[in-house]
């Protein structure tokens, strides 16, 4: 008997591929003695595509395919002379686009998608696939902005897709250590967390670089590079990395290491929206010796405070406080004097603080995650140090291909540690620090004609309805205009 053509009988591609365990049955020849160890028939491999396919896209596509397991159908970059190349030559098979709209129209056999472009360009590019039926795996931040975030998560439950952000961390199997340390109630009751990274490590905090058109390198399509921005002309010092500290693209110290660190307490507490948010950023001063702010872009530095309401996990109101710029939290007393908090030289970290210790981690990304446990009694715990053996970025992105290949609302699917239901909140949650510095940062013209700051206060949030309820004039942080053809 032969195999059901899954396009005569009316099943999608990816019903078939679903369903490929049953169909197997029908095999004349067994598999293994067609392909050997290890082989996967084509009808079992899903089809992959990148957009964004150099510098982090090209591990994400690499880890996505697990191996050559799955098949790479299509590249989309809008510079493939520099990192990008490296995809190129590990899928010389794959077609080649500058435009992902392009990509998705006529590659219609498309499965999944990688996005690990600049952060402004997340949310228009996971729109268009999702809107095709094709399951994401978006970068971190999800989205450059709340209302992208909102609308990307409501969007996945209605198409019915599998998504999973870039925030490999919460993959990580040492994560369940400080789980377990709240869940079993070894600090008690936590009331605090504070947060903190030596970023930004890019240019940030001055004026927005010149344009120069005449510079522009000749494999760059500067056009579709701006996607949903603003249409100005090409400016050196933005691309491939230093737009991440332009509101008009990127996001930040906050989008840039906040979906690793925050993650750490927003999972293991349960949080969910802050109730509040607070701020105050480092300035520059210039000549006249006033503070030098630059609206279009992100401080050196900030210091944020977001409330949030009592939890399952923490029944006591809980202040979370972020530091970048190199600005840290004072070491606290239960622990040594000369042991790092957080991670090495305590440049990043985490501290959970309860009314009976403290858990102090590391940023959860790439590095060791490290939590220790210090109880006010002198006790000490410490996770294991060593992460060898561990599967790249702890099979995150692989995790994500198994759950699209077993379906929307499998167990695969239910048990990512990062999709869009859970990320969308979180994402949300660390875009609210951003909101808070751009709206610091607002500027009007008093009675006397000068320029004052006034909107330097703490910011109510009603987080179901996307608001902010005492200042009117920092909602316009909520969202974004987009450029015709890249809305969301």
């Amino acid at each position: 008997m032969k195999k059901q053509n899954p396009e005569s009988s009316g099943q999608s591609r990816r019903e078939f591929i679903k369903n490929a365990a049953m169909a197997s049955s029908f095999l004349i020849v067994p598999r293994h003695v067609l392909g050997g160890v290890g082989y996967t028939a084509p009808s079992d491999q899903l089809n992959l595509a990148a957009i964004g396919a150099g510098g982090k896209g090209a591990s994400d596509i690499e880890l996505a395919s697990v191996g050559g397991r799955e098949r790479v159908v299509a590249l989309c970059d809008v510079d493939f002379s520099g990192s990008a190349k490296s995809s190129v030559e590990r899928f010389p098979k794959a077609k080649l686009y500058a435009d992902y709209r392009e990509m998705l129209d006529k590659e219609t056999d498309i499965d999944a998608v990688t996005i690990s472009t600049p952060d402004h360009v997340h949310g228009p590019a996971a729109k268009y696939a999702m809107e095709r039926g094709k399951h994401v795996y978006v970068q971190k931040p999800m989205t450059h902005n709340i209302r992208e975030a909102r609308m990307l998560t409501e969007m996945a439950r209605s198409q019915k897709v599998v998504t999973q952000m870039g925030n490999q961390g919460g993959s990580n199997p040492l994560l369940k250590l400080v789980q377990q340390w709240v869940d079993e109630d070894r600090i008690g009751a936590v009331s605090k967390v504070e947060v903190w990274t030596n970023r930004p490590v890019w240019p940030q905090g001055g004026p927005f670089p010149k344009p120069e058109p005449g510079a522009k390198p000749d494999a760059l399509d500067w056009d579709l590079w701006l996607g949903p921005a603003e249409d100005i002309p090409f400016t050196p010092n933005l691309h491939p990395f230093n737009w991440r500290g332009w509101w008009a693209y990127g996001t930040g110290a906050l989008g840039d290491v906040g979906c690793h660190l925050i993650d750490i307490p927003f999972r293991t507490l349960g949080l969910h929206y802050p109730l509040d948010a607070e701020c105050s950023v480092g300035s520059v001063f210039s000549q006249m010796w006033t503070p030098d702010y630059h609206p279009d872009g992100c401080p050196a530095s900030s210091f944020i405070t977001l409330n949030f309401s009592a939890t399952e996990k923490s029944k006591s109101p809980i202040k979370m406080t972020w530091m970048d710029g190199g600005i840290r939290p004072a070491h606290p007393d239960i622990i040594p004097a000369n042991e790092d908090i957080g991670g090495a030289n305590s440049a990043n970290g985490v501290l959970i603080i309860g009314e009976k210790g403290i858990i102090s981690t590391n940023i959860n990304d790439s590095s060791p995650l490290m939590p220790k446990l210090y109880l006010n009694d002198g006790t000490k715990e410490e996770g294991p140090q060593n992460e060898e053996g561990l599967e790249r970025e702890y099979g995150h992105q692989r995790l994500w291909v198994d759950a699209c290949k077993a379906g929307f609302g499998s167990t695969e699917h239910q048990g990512l540690t990062s999709s869009f239901d859970y990320a969308g909140p979180m994402t949300e949650t660390v875009l609210m620090g951003n909101l808070a510095i751009r709206s610091y940062m607002l500027r009007r013209e008093n009675a006397q004609g000068r320029q004052e700051f006034f909107a330097r206060k703490k910011l109510l949030w009603d987080g179901e309805n996307m608001r902010i309820t005492n200042l009117e004039e920092a909602n316009q942080f909520v969202g974004r205009e987009y450029r015709p053809g890249f809305e969301v």
